[in-house]
């Protein structure tokens, strides 16, 4: 999720733990606890100053992974303790505990997923149900918090909203496996899919669709049962002889094939000296634009002389940040 709901499931937490009488007596160290069990996974987000190989390779990896799931909290009781030292330090780990895991466990909902179950497995956990940011979930949060803050016993506003977010959940699951149901359908006419992505917008109705086939790639949009695909591209095989294959092991390029589950690739001449290929995630068409990508200009002896991998929405700003990389 975005940082906006992960504060305000922060101050959710906090209303319901001002009913536990030990954390009642300290609002401040409450609020503390809580908001930062809440932020402290994205702490990775400082890696953005080294890289953007470093930050994709890192961001919601070992943060969100099982030993930091269970370090962070005690981290954080460590510091409320030292601030806050007549505070009981068990019920302080104990909610700490729980906005750390509430925190780590709503994001594998979204496309870009999480390490979560690292290190039994370092495989991206992206169940693509819930958009990064969902205005939906993020309204019942704040209208929670506005109807606390008139006075409303905590437990009457949020165990209510708690079930209606389940309900909202099991909806998106029931959605997505129609949508997928729909583009399989309508591919498998021609084709045989051998992987798919539906993920959410941030429109209640509008999903992506991402099919690769044997042959082609398959890009478009879902709006409700109706699916239109929008780009159709062959594929480019990623095989031991193939110009991808020589420099799989630059940095910008190995963080692309490790973070992203369904791309395509391809290459193109330049000039005489120099060859571009470019990865692109399938996940991330906006309005005619692939927003993800990596990009490597190579010389005339298969060198790579500039590269790059990040999050960039106009072709002329991703050649900007190519060459000032």
């Amino acid at each position: 999720m975005d940082t906006a709901t992960h504060i305000a499931m922060g101050v959710g937490l906090t209303a319901l733990a001002t009913q536990d009488p030990v954390m009642a007596d300290t609002m401040a160290a409450t609020a503390t606890t809580l908001i930062a069990g809440s932020l402290i996974p994205d702490g990775d987000t400082v890696l953005k100053l080294k890289n953007n190989a470093t930050y994709i390779s890192h961001h919601r990896g070992i943060t969100h992974s099982i030993p930091f799931t269970i370090l962070w909290p005690i981290l954080i009781t460590f510091a409320i303790y030292i601030l806050f030292p007549h505070i009981d330090a068990t019920h302080v780990w104990l909610w700490a505990q729980l906005a750390v895991f509430l925190h780590v466990f709503v994001d594998i909902f979204n496309s870009y997923g999480t390490q979560a179950l690292r290190p039994i497995t370092n495989k991206w956990i992206q169940l693509s149900v819930i958009n990064t940011f969902d205005p939906i979930i993020f309204g019942i949060l704040c209208l929670g918090i506005i109807i606390w803050a008139f006075g409303v016993h905590p437990f009457l506003v949020f165990f209510p909203i708690i079930a209606i977010l389940i309900v909202y959940y099991i909806i998106r699951f029931k959605m997505q496996a129609i949508i997928r149901k729909q583009a399989l359908k309508q591919i498998q006419q021609q084709h045989r899919p051998v992987k798919i992505f539906v993920a959410p917008t941030m429109k209640f109705m509008e999903w992506r669709v991402a099919i690769q086939t044997e042959e082609h790639d398959y890009v478009g949009r879902a709006y409700g049962r109706n699916v239109t695909f929008t780009d159709k591209v062959k594929r480019q095989k990623f095989s031991p002889d193939s110009l991808l294959w020589q420099i799989k092991g630059n940095p910008d390029i190995r963080t692309f094939l490790n973070f992203s589950s369904i791309y395509r690739w391809q290459s193109r001449q330049l000039d005489d000296d120099t060859t571009e290929i470019r990865l692109i995630d399938l996940r991330y068409l906006n309005k005619g634009h692939y927003s993800f990508a990596a990009i490597a200009h190579l010389d005339k002896d298969n060198h790579i002389d500039h590269s790059y991998i990040g999050w960039v929405f106009t072709e002329e700003k991703l050649q900007k940040k190519l060459y000032s990389h």
